[in-house]
Order: structure tokens, then sequence, then C-alpha cells
């Protein structure tokens, strides 16, 4: 087979493969979870292999405990945070009308210095801002409260556990069997990237996923501590955004202003609330990411703002799931490309010919 041939094969497979997980995108989300919890847990059944169990006890150990810390999470957590959830997509009319009450003697300050058309209609636009926060948060509460959702929840709740239990018990034995597939001529090159994916995807996933979870304790302990409206869900919220680069400080920071200057009568309260996220942004640059992700990661902010921002707009949530690995492969697959066409004759020929235009 010449390689136009093969390159054409590869990206018909590609295309197919992508074509696919599109037409299916609807009950995917289930065993795309189960694949993520198996992968995150292998490690820890691969040790307990290690303690001479057997890799089917360490399979049920791992997902009894995984299952019953969710369980228990679900239990005490989730519905404090649901009903937090609701409670603030009520009041977001009330928080829009006092943002412009706020900042209508600013506007109209401001308009005193410019003139009549220098300046559009900013007052009558912060004017509809609780109308405009009346519409969503009716959106949000219709989204939160939906059929679907609902749907997709008891889908998780019930299948992914499933899914996840049969790949991590049979997780070694397939990643045995893929590699008896591999094209033996390039087999070691194959191997060697698939290494490389999986070093950078668990250092960022596991070690993303871990600050995630100490932003979002940190914040909703600390925000829920100094007694803020809603402190635990917006605490939560943008300790679980935190996977985007500075969406979740932001989201959080802003919102948890928002909400501090309408309930607190005092600046220093606000000032207090602000210095959460300070301190949970110096605790996150200073402390965890250099030790849980270190700088070799390979994944870009940018790129994986990017992929999640594609992956959502294609996928939905799904998309959101498999934006970080397929990331992680695209930039693994880039650099060796780039490795192979420097190293090619296309980037340096050295055939001993001089440079056009001079002679030898």
């Amino acid at each position: 087979m010449t390689l136009e041939r093969r390159v054409l094969w590869a990206a018909g497979c590609l295309l197919l493969v992508g074509l696919t997980l599109y037409w299916l995108r609807g009950i995917l989300l289930p065993f795309a979870a189960g694949m993520a919890i198996a992968y995150f847990l292998d490690p820890v059944c691969d040790r307990l292999e290690r303690m001479k169990m057997s890799r089917t006890w360490a399979t049920t150990i791992v997902t009894v405990v995984f299952i019953v810390v969710v369980a228990l999470l679900l239990v005490l957590v989730v519905p404090l945070i649901y009903r937090q959830t609701l409670d603030l997509i009520d009041n977001l009319p009330r928080y829009g009308r006092a943002v412009s009450d706020a900042l209508s003697p600013l506007i109209a300050r401001v308009r005193e210095q410019m003139p009549d058309d220098g300046l559009p209609d900013l007052g009558g636009a912060a004017g509809d801002l609780g109308s405009a926060l009346s519409w969503i948060a009716a959106a949000l509460g219709g989204l939160i409260g939906g059929g679907f959702a609902f749907l997709n929840l008891m889908s998780l709740v019930f299948i992914t556990p499933v899914v996840a239990f049969y790949l991590l018990r049979d997780w070694d034995a397939l990643i045995a069997k893929i590699d008896t597939w591999l094209p033996r001529r390039h087999a070691d090159t194959i191997r060697g990237l698939a290494r490389e994916i999986d070093r950078t995807l668990a250092g960022f996933a596991r070690g993303q996923a871990t600050i995630c979870l100490f932003l979002a304790a940190f914040y909703g302990i600390g925000l829920t501590a100094i007694g803020l409206d809603f402190g635990l869900a917006i605490g939560v919220l943008a300790g679980l955004l935190s996977f985007i680069p500075f969406v979740g400080s932001i989201v959080g920071l802003v919102g948890s202003l928002v909400l501090a200057y309408v309930q607190f009568d005092s600046w220093i309260w606000i000032a207090v609330t602000a210095g959460i996220f300070l301190v949970g942004q110096a605790i996150e640059g200073n402390i965890l990411q250099p030790k849980l992700l270190g700088d070799s990661i390979g994944l870009h902010p940018v790129w994986v703002i990017f992929a999640l921002l594609a992956g959502g707009a294609l996928f939905g949530f799904l998309g959101l799931l498999l934006a970080i690995p397929l990331a992680a492969v695209v930039g693994v697959l880039s650099r060796f490309a780039v490795g192979c066409y420097m190293a090619s004759r296309f980037y340096d020929p050295d055939d001993g010919e001089p440079p056009a235009g001079e002679t030898a």
C-alpha cells in the first residue's frame, strides 16, 4: 500500500469514528463517564494486584468504595448545593436590579462627561439587566428541572457504575489485546506515543481533578463560614470550573462579590470575600499546580480552552468529557509529527547543494 493510500485510509477511519461519535452522542455519556472512571481508578487496582489480590476482587473493592463515596456526596452535599442553586436562580433578578441601581450613578457621571452621541444608552442597558437575568433564571430553572436532565442523570447513576466495573476489571486485558493489533513494524513507535499520551493525560486530568476538588471544598467552606448567601453553591461551582484556566476563579470572584455587595453592609466582609479567592489562587499557583501538574504536561492553557469550547459546541457535556483526552492525543501526535518533519529532508535536505543563487 502506497503512502497516499495509507493516508487516505487513516483519514477515512478518523472521519468514520468522528461521524459515529456525533450520531451516537445522545447515548454515549454514561459510557464515556465509565471509561473516565476506569482510567482514573486503574492505578489503584494495579496497586492492589501487586499486593497479591486478584483483579476481580481489586475491581470489586475499588468500585464499591467509589460508589459509597459518591453516594455519600450525593446524599449529604449535592441536595444542599441543588437547593442553593435553585434559590440563587430565583434571586438573580433581585441581584440584577441591585447591580443596576449601583451602576446607575456611575453611568450618569460618565454621561455628563461625554457628548450626547458619544456614549450608548448604558442606563437603559443597566435597567434591562434585571429583565435579562430573569430570562436567564427561567432558562436555567427549566434546564435543571427538565425531564431530559433527569433521564441523563438516571443513565449516569445506573449505567456508569456497570460500565466502569467491567472496563476496570478488563483494563489490562484490553490494553494487551489492542497491543496485538498494532502493526509490528511500527509497534514500538505507537507504544511510545501511547505512553506519552498516558503521561500527559494522567498528569493533567488526575492532577487537575485533585486541584478542582480542593478548590471547591476551600471556596465552599470559606464562603459558607463568612455567612455568604449561596456560598456553598458559588464556591463549589468556582472550584469545579477551575479546570478551565482562569474561568473558575473569575466566575466565583465576580459572583461572590456581587452577592457580598448586596448582602453585607460593611466593605470589610466584601474584602474578606475577595481575600478567600486570593488565598485560593495563591495556594493553587504556588503549591498545588507545581506539585500536581508540574511544567511538563504538554497542554497549553489556550489549547485546553479551545478543546473544551469545541468539544462542548459539538457534543455538549459528552464533548467536555472527551475534550481533554482528545487534546492530549492531538498534542502528542502534533509534537511527534513536528519532530518527524524536522528530522526529514523536507526540513533540511543536507544534500550538499549550495543554496539557490549561490555557487559552490
